[in-house]
């Protein structure tokens, strides 16, 4: 019987969760995006002078920077880098399918019940320019200065005391993606300026709240992968160049 050869030492790794955070994250990613353009809650008391208002994503897109700690922590950035860009593009395309919906023209008992302004006023936004250019460029560069600020954090760490990595990277990614992304979507319109600083301050707040929470759970999910895939990545010799795809 002729000996199989083995696989060279570079070949790339197996692992048995990884698609499944993947599809997850995605799956997060869409969906906050469709409450944010449907809807701002109110919850109807003020903090320190300002408004406790916010779009209704924000209850839900916080779980994106717990996937995205929990991938780069694992998997190590390369990997997690895949997976933004995977999330960036499954936003756009559904950016540009709810931009045909809107233009297709509507069946007539629909329009009775519904009608086209309901549809512009609730979903519109997902095919508004303002609304996608902010979800976009926020996300992007929120996500990647997470995982950075995770991955160099670790190595300056040696892997020790991962609440620092988790709460520290998110403080500077949950920043920047709420700065971009309310900055842009009210130069466009889609909020009123009059709602910059509630929006800021109380998205910003409440995702950073979401992630000191979820740590107990982030360090349980951790803990359970880098066992599960035997795998706990050091970032020693990434390039941290988010348009690469090595």
């Amino acid at each position: 019987m002729t000996a199989q050869p083995l696989p060279p030492s570079d070949a790339p790794r197996s692992y048995h969760y990884f698609d499944l955070i993947m599809a997850a994250f995605v799956a997060v990613l869409i969906v906050s995006n469709i409450a944010s353009s449907a809807k701002i809650v109110d919850w109807g008391f003020s903090l320190f002078g300002v408004r406790m208002a916010f779009d209704a994503g924000t209850l839900l897109f916080p779980v994106s920077y717990i996937f995205g700690d929990v991938l780069t922590e694992v998997y190590g950035y390369r990997r997690s880098r895949r997976v933004i860009w995977t999330g960036f593009i499954c936003l756009a395309l559904s950016a540009l399918v709810f931009g045909i919906v809107r233009w297709l023209p509507g069946e007539a008992e629909w329009q009775g019940y519904a009608g086209q302004d309901a549809f512009n006023a609730i979903l519109g936004g997902m095919s508004s320019g303002g609304i996608v250019v902010a979800s976009l460029l926020g996300f992007w560069s929120g996500e990647f200065s997470n995982s950075f600020v995770l991955a160099k954090m670790k190595l300056i760490t040696r892997g020790r005391w991962l609440w620092t990595r988790t709460i520290g990277s998110t403080l500077v990614g949950e920043l920047i993606d709420t700065l971009i992304f309310v900055c842009i979507a009210s130069l466009f319109g889609v909020f009123p300026w009059s709602l910059f600083l509630t929006l800021v301050v109380t998205n910003y707040l409440f995702k950073c709240g979401v992630e000191s929470l979820m740590t107990p759970m982030t360090y349980r999910v951790v803990r359970l992968l880098k066992h599960a895939e035997n795998e706990d990545y050091y970032d020693y010799d990434t390039n941290f160049n988010p348009f690469i795809s090595r």
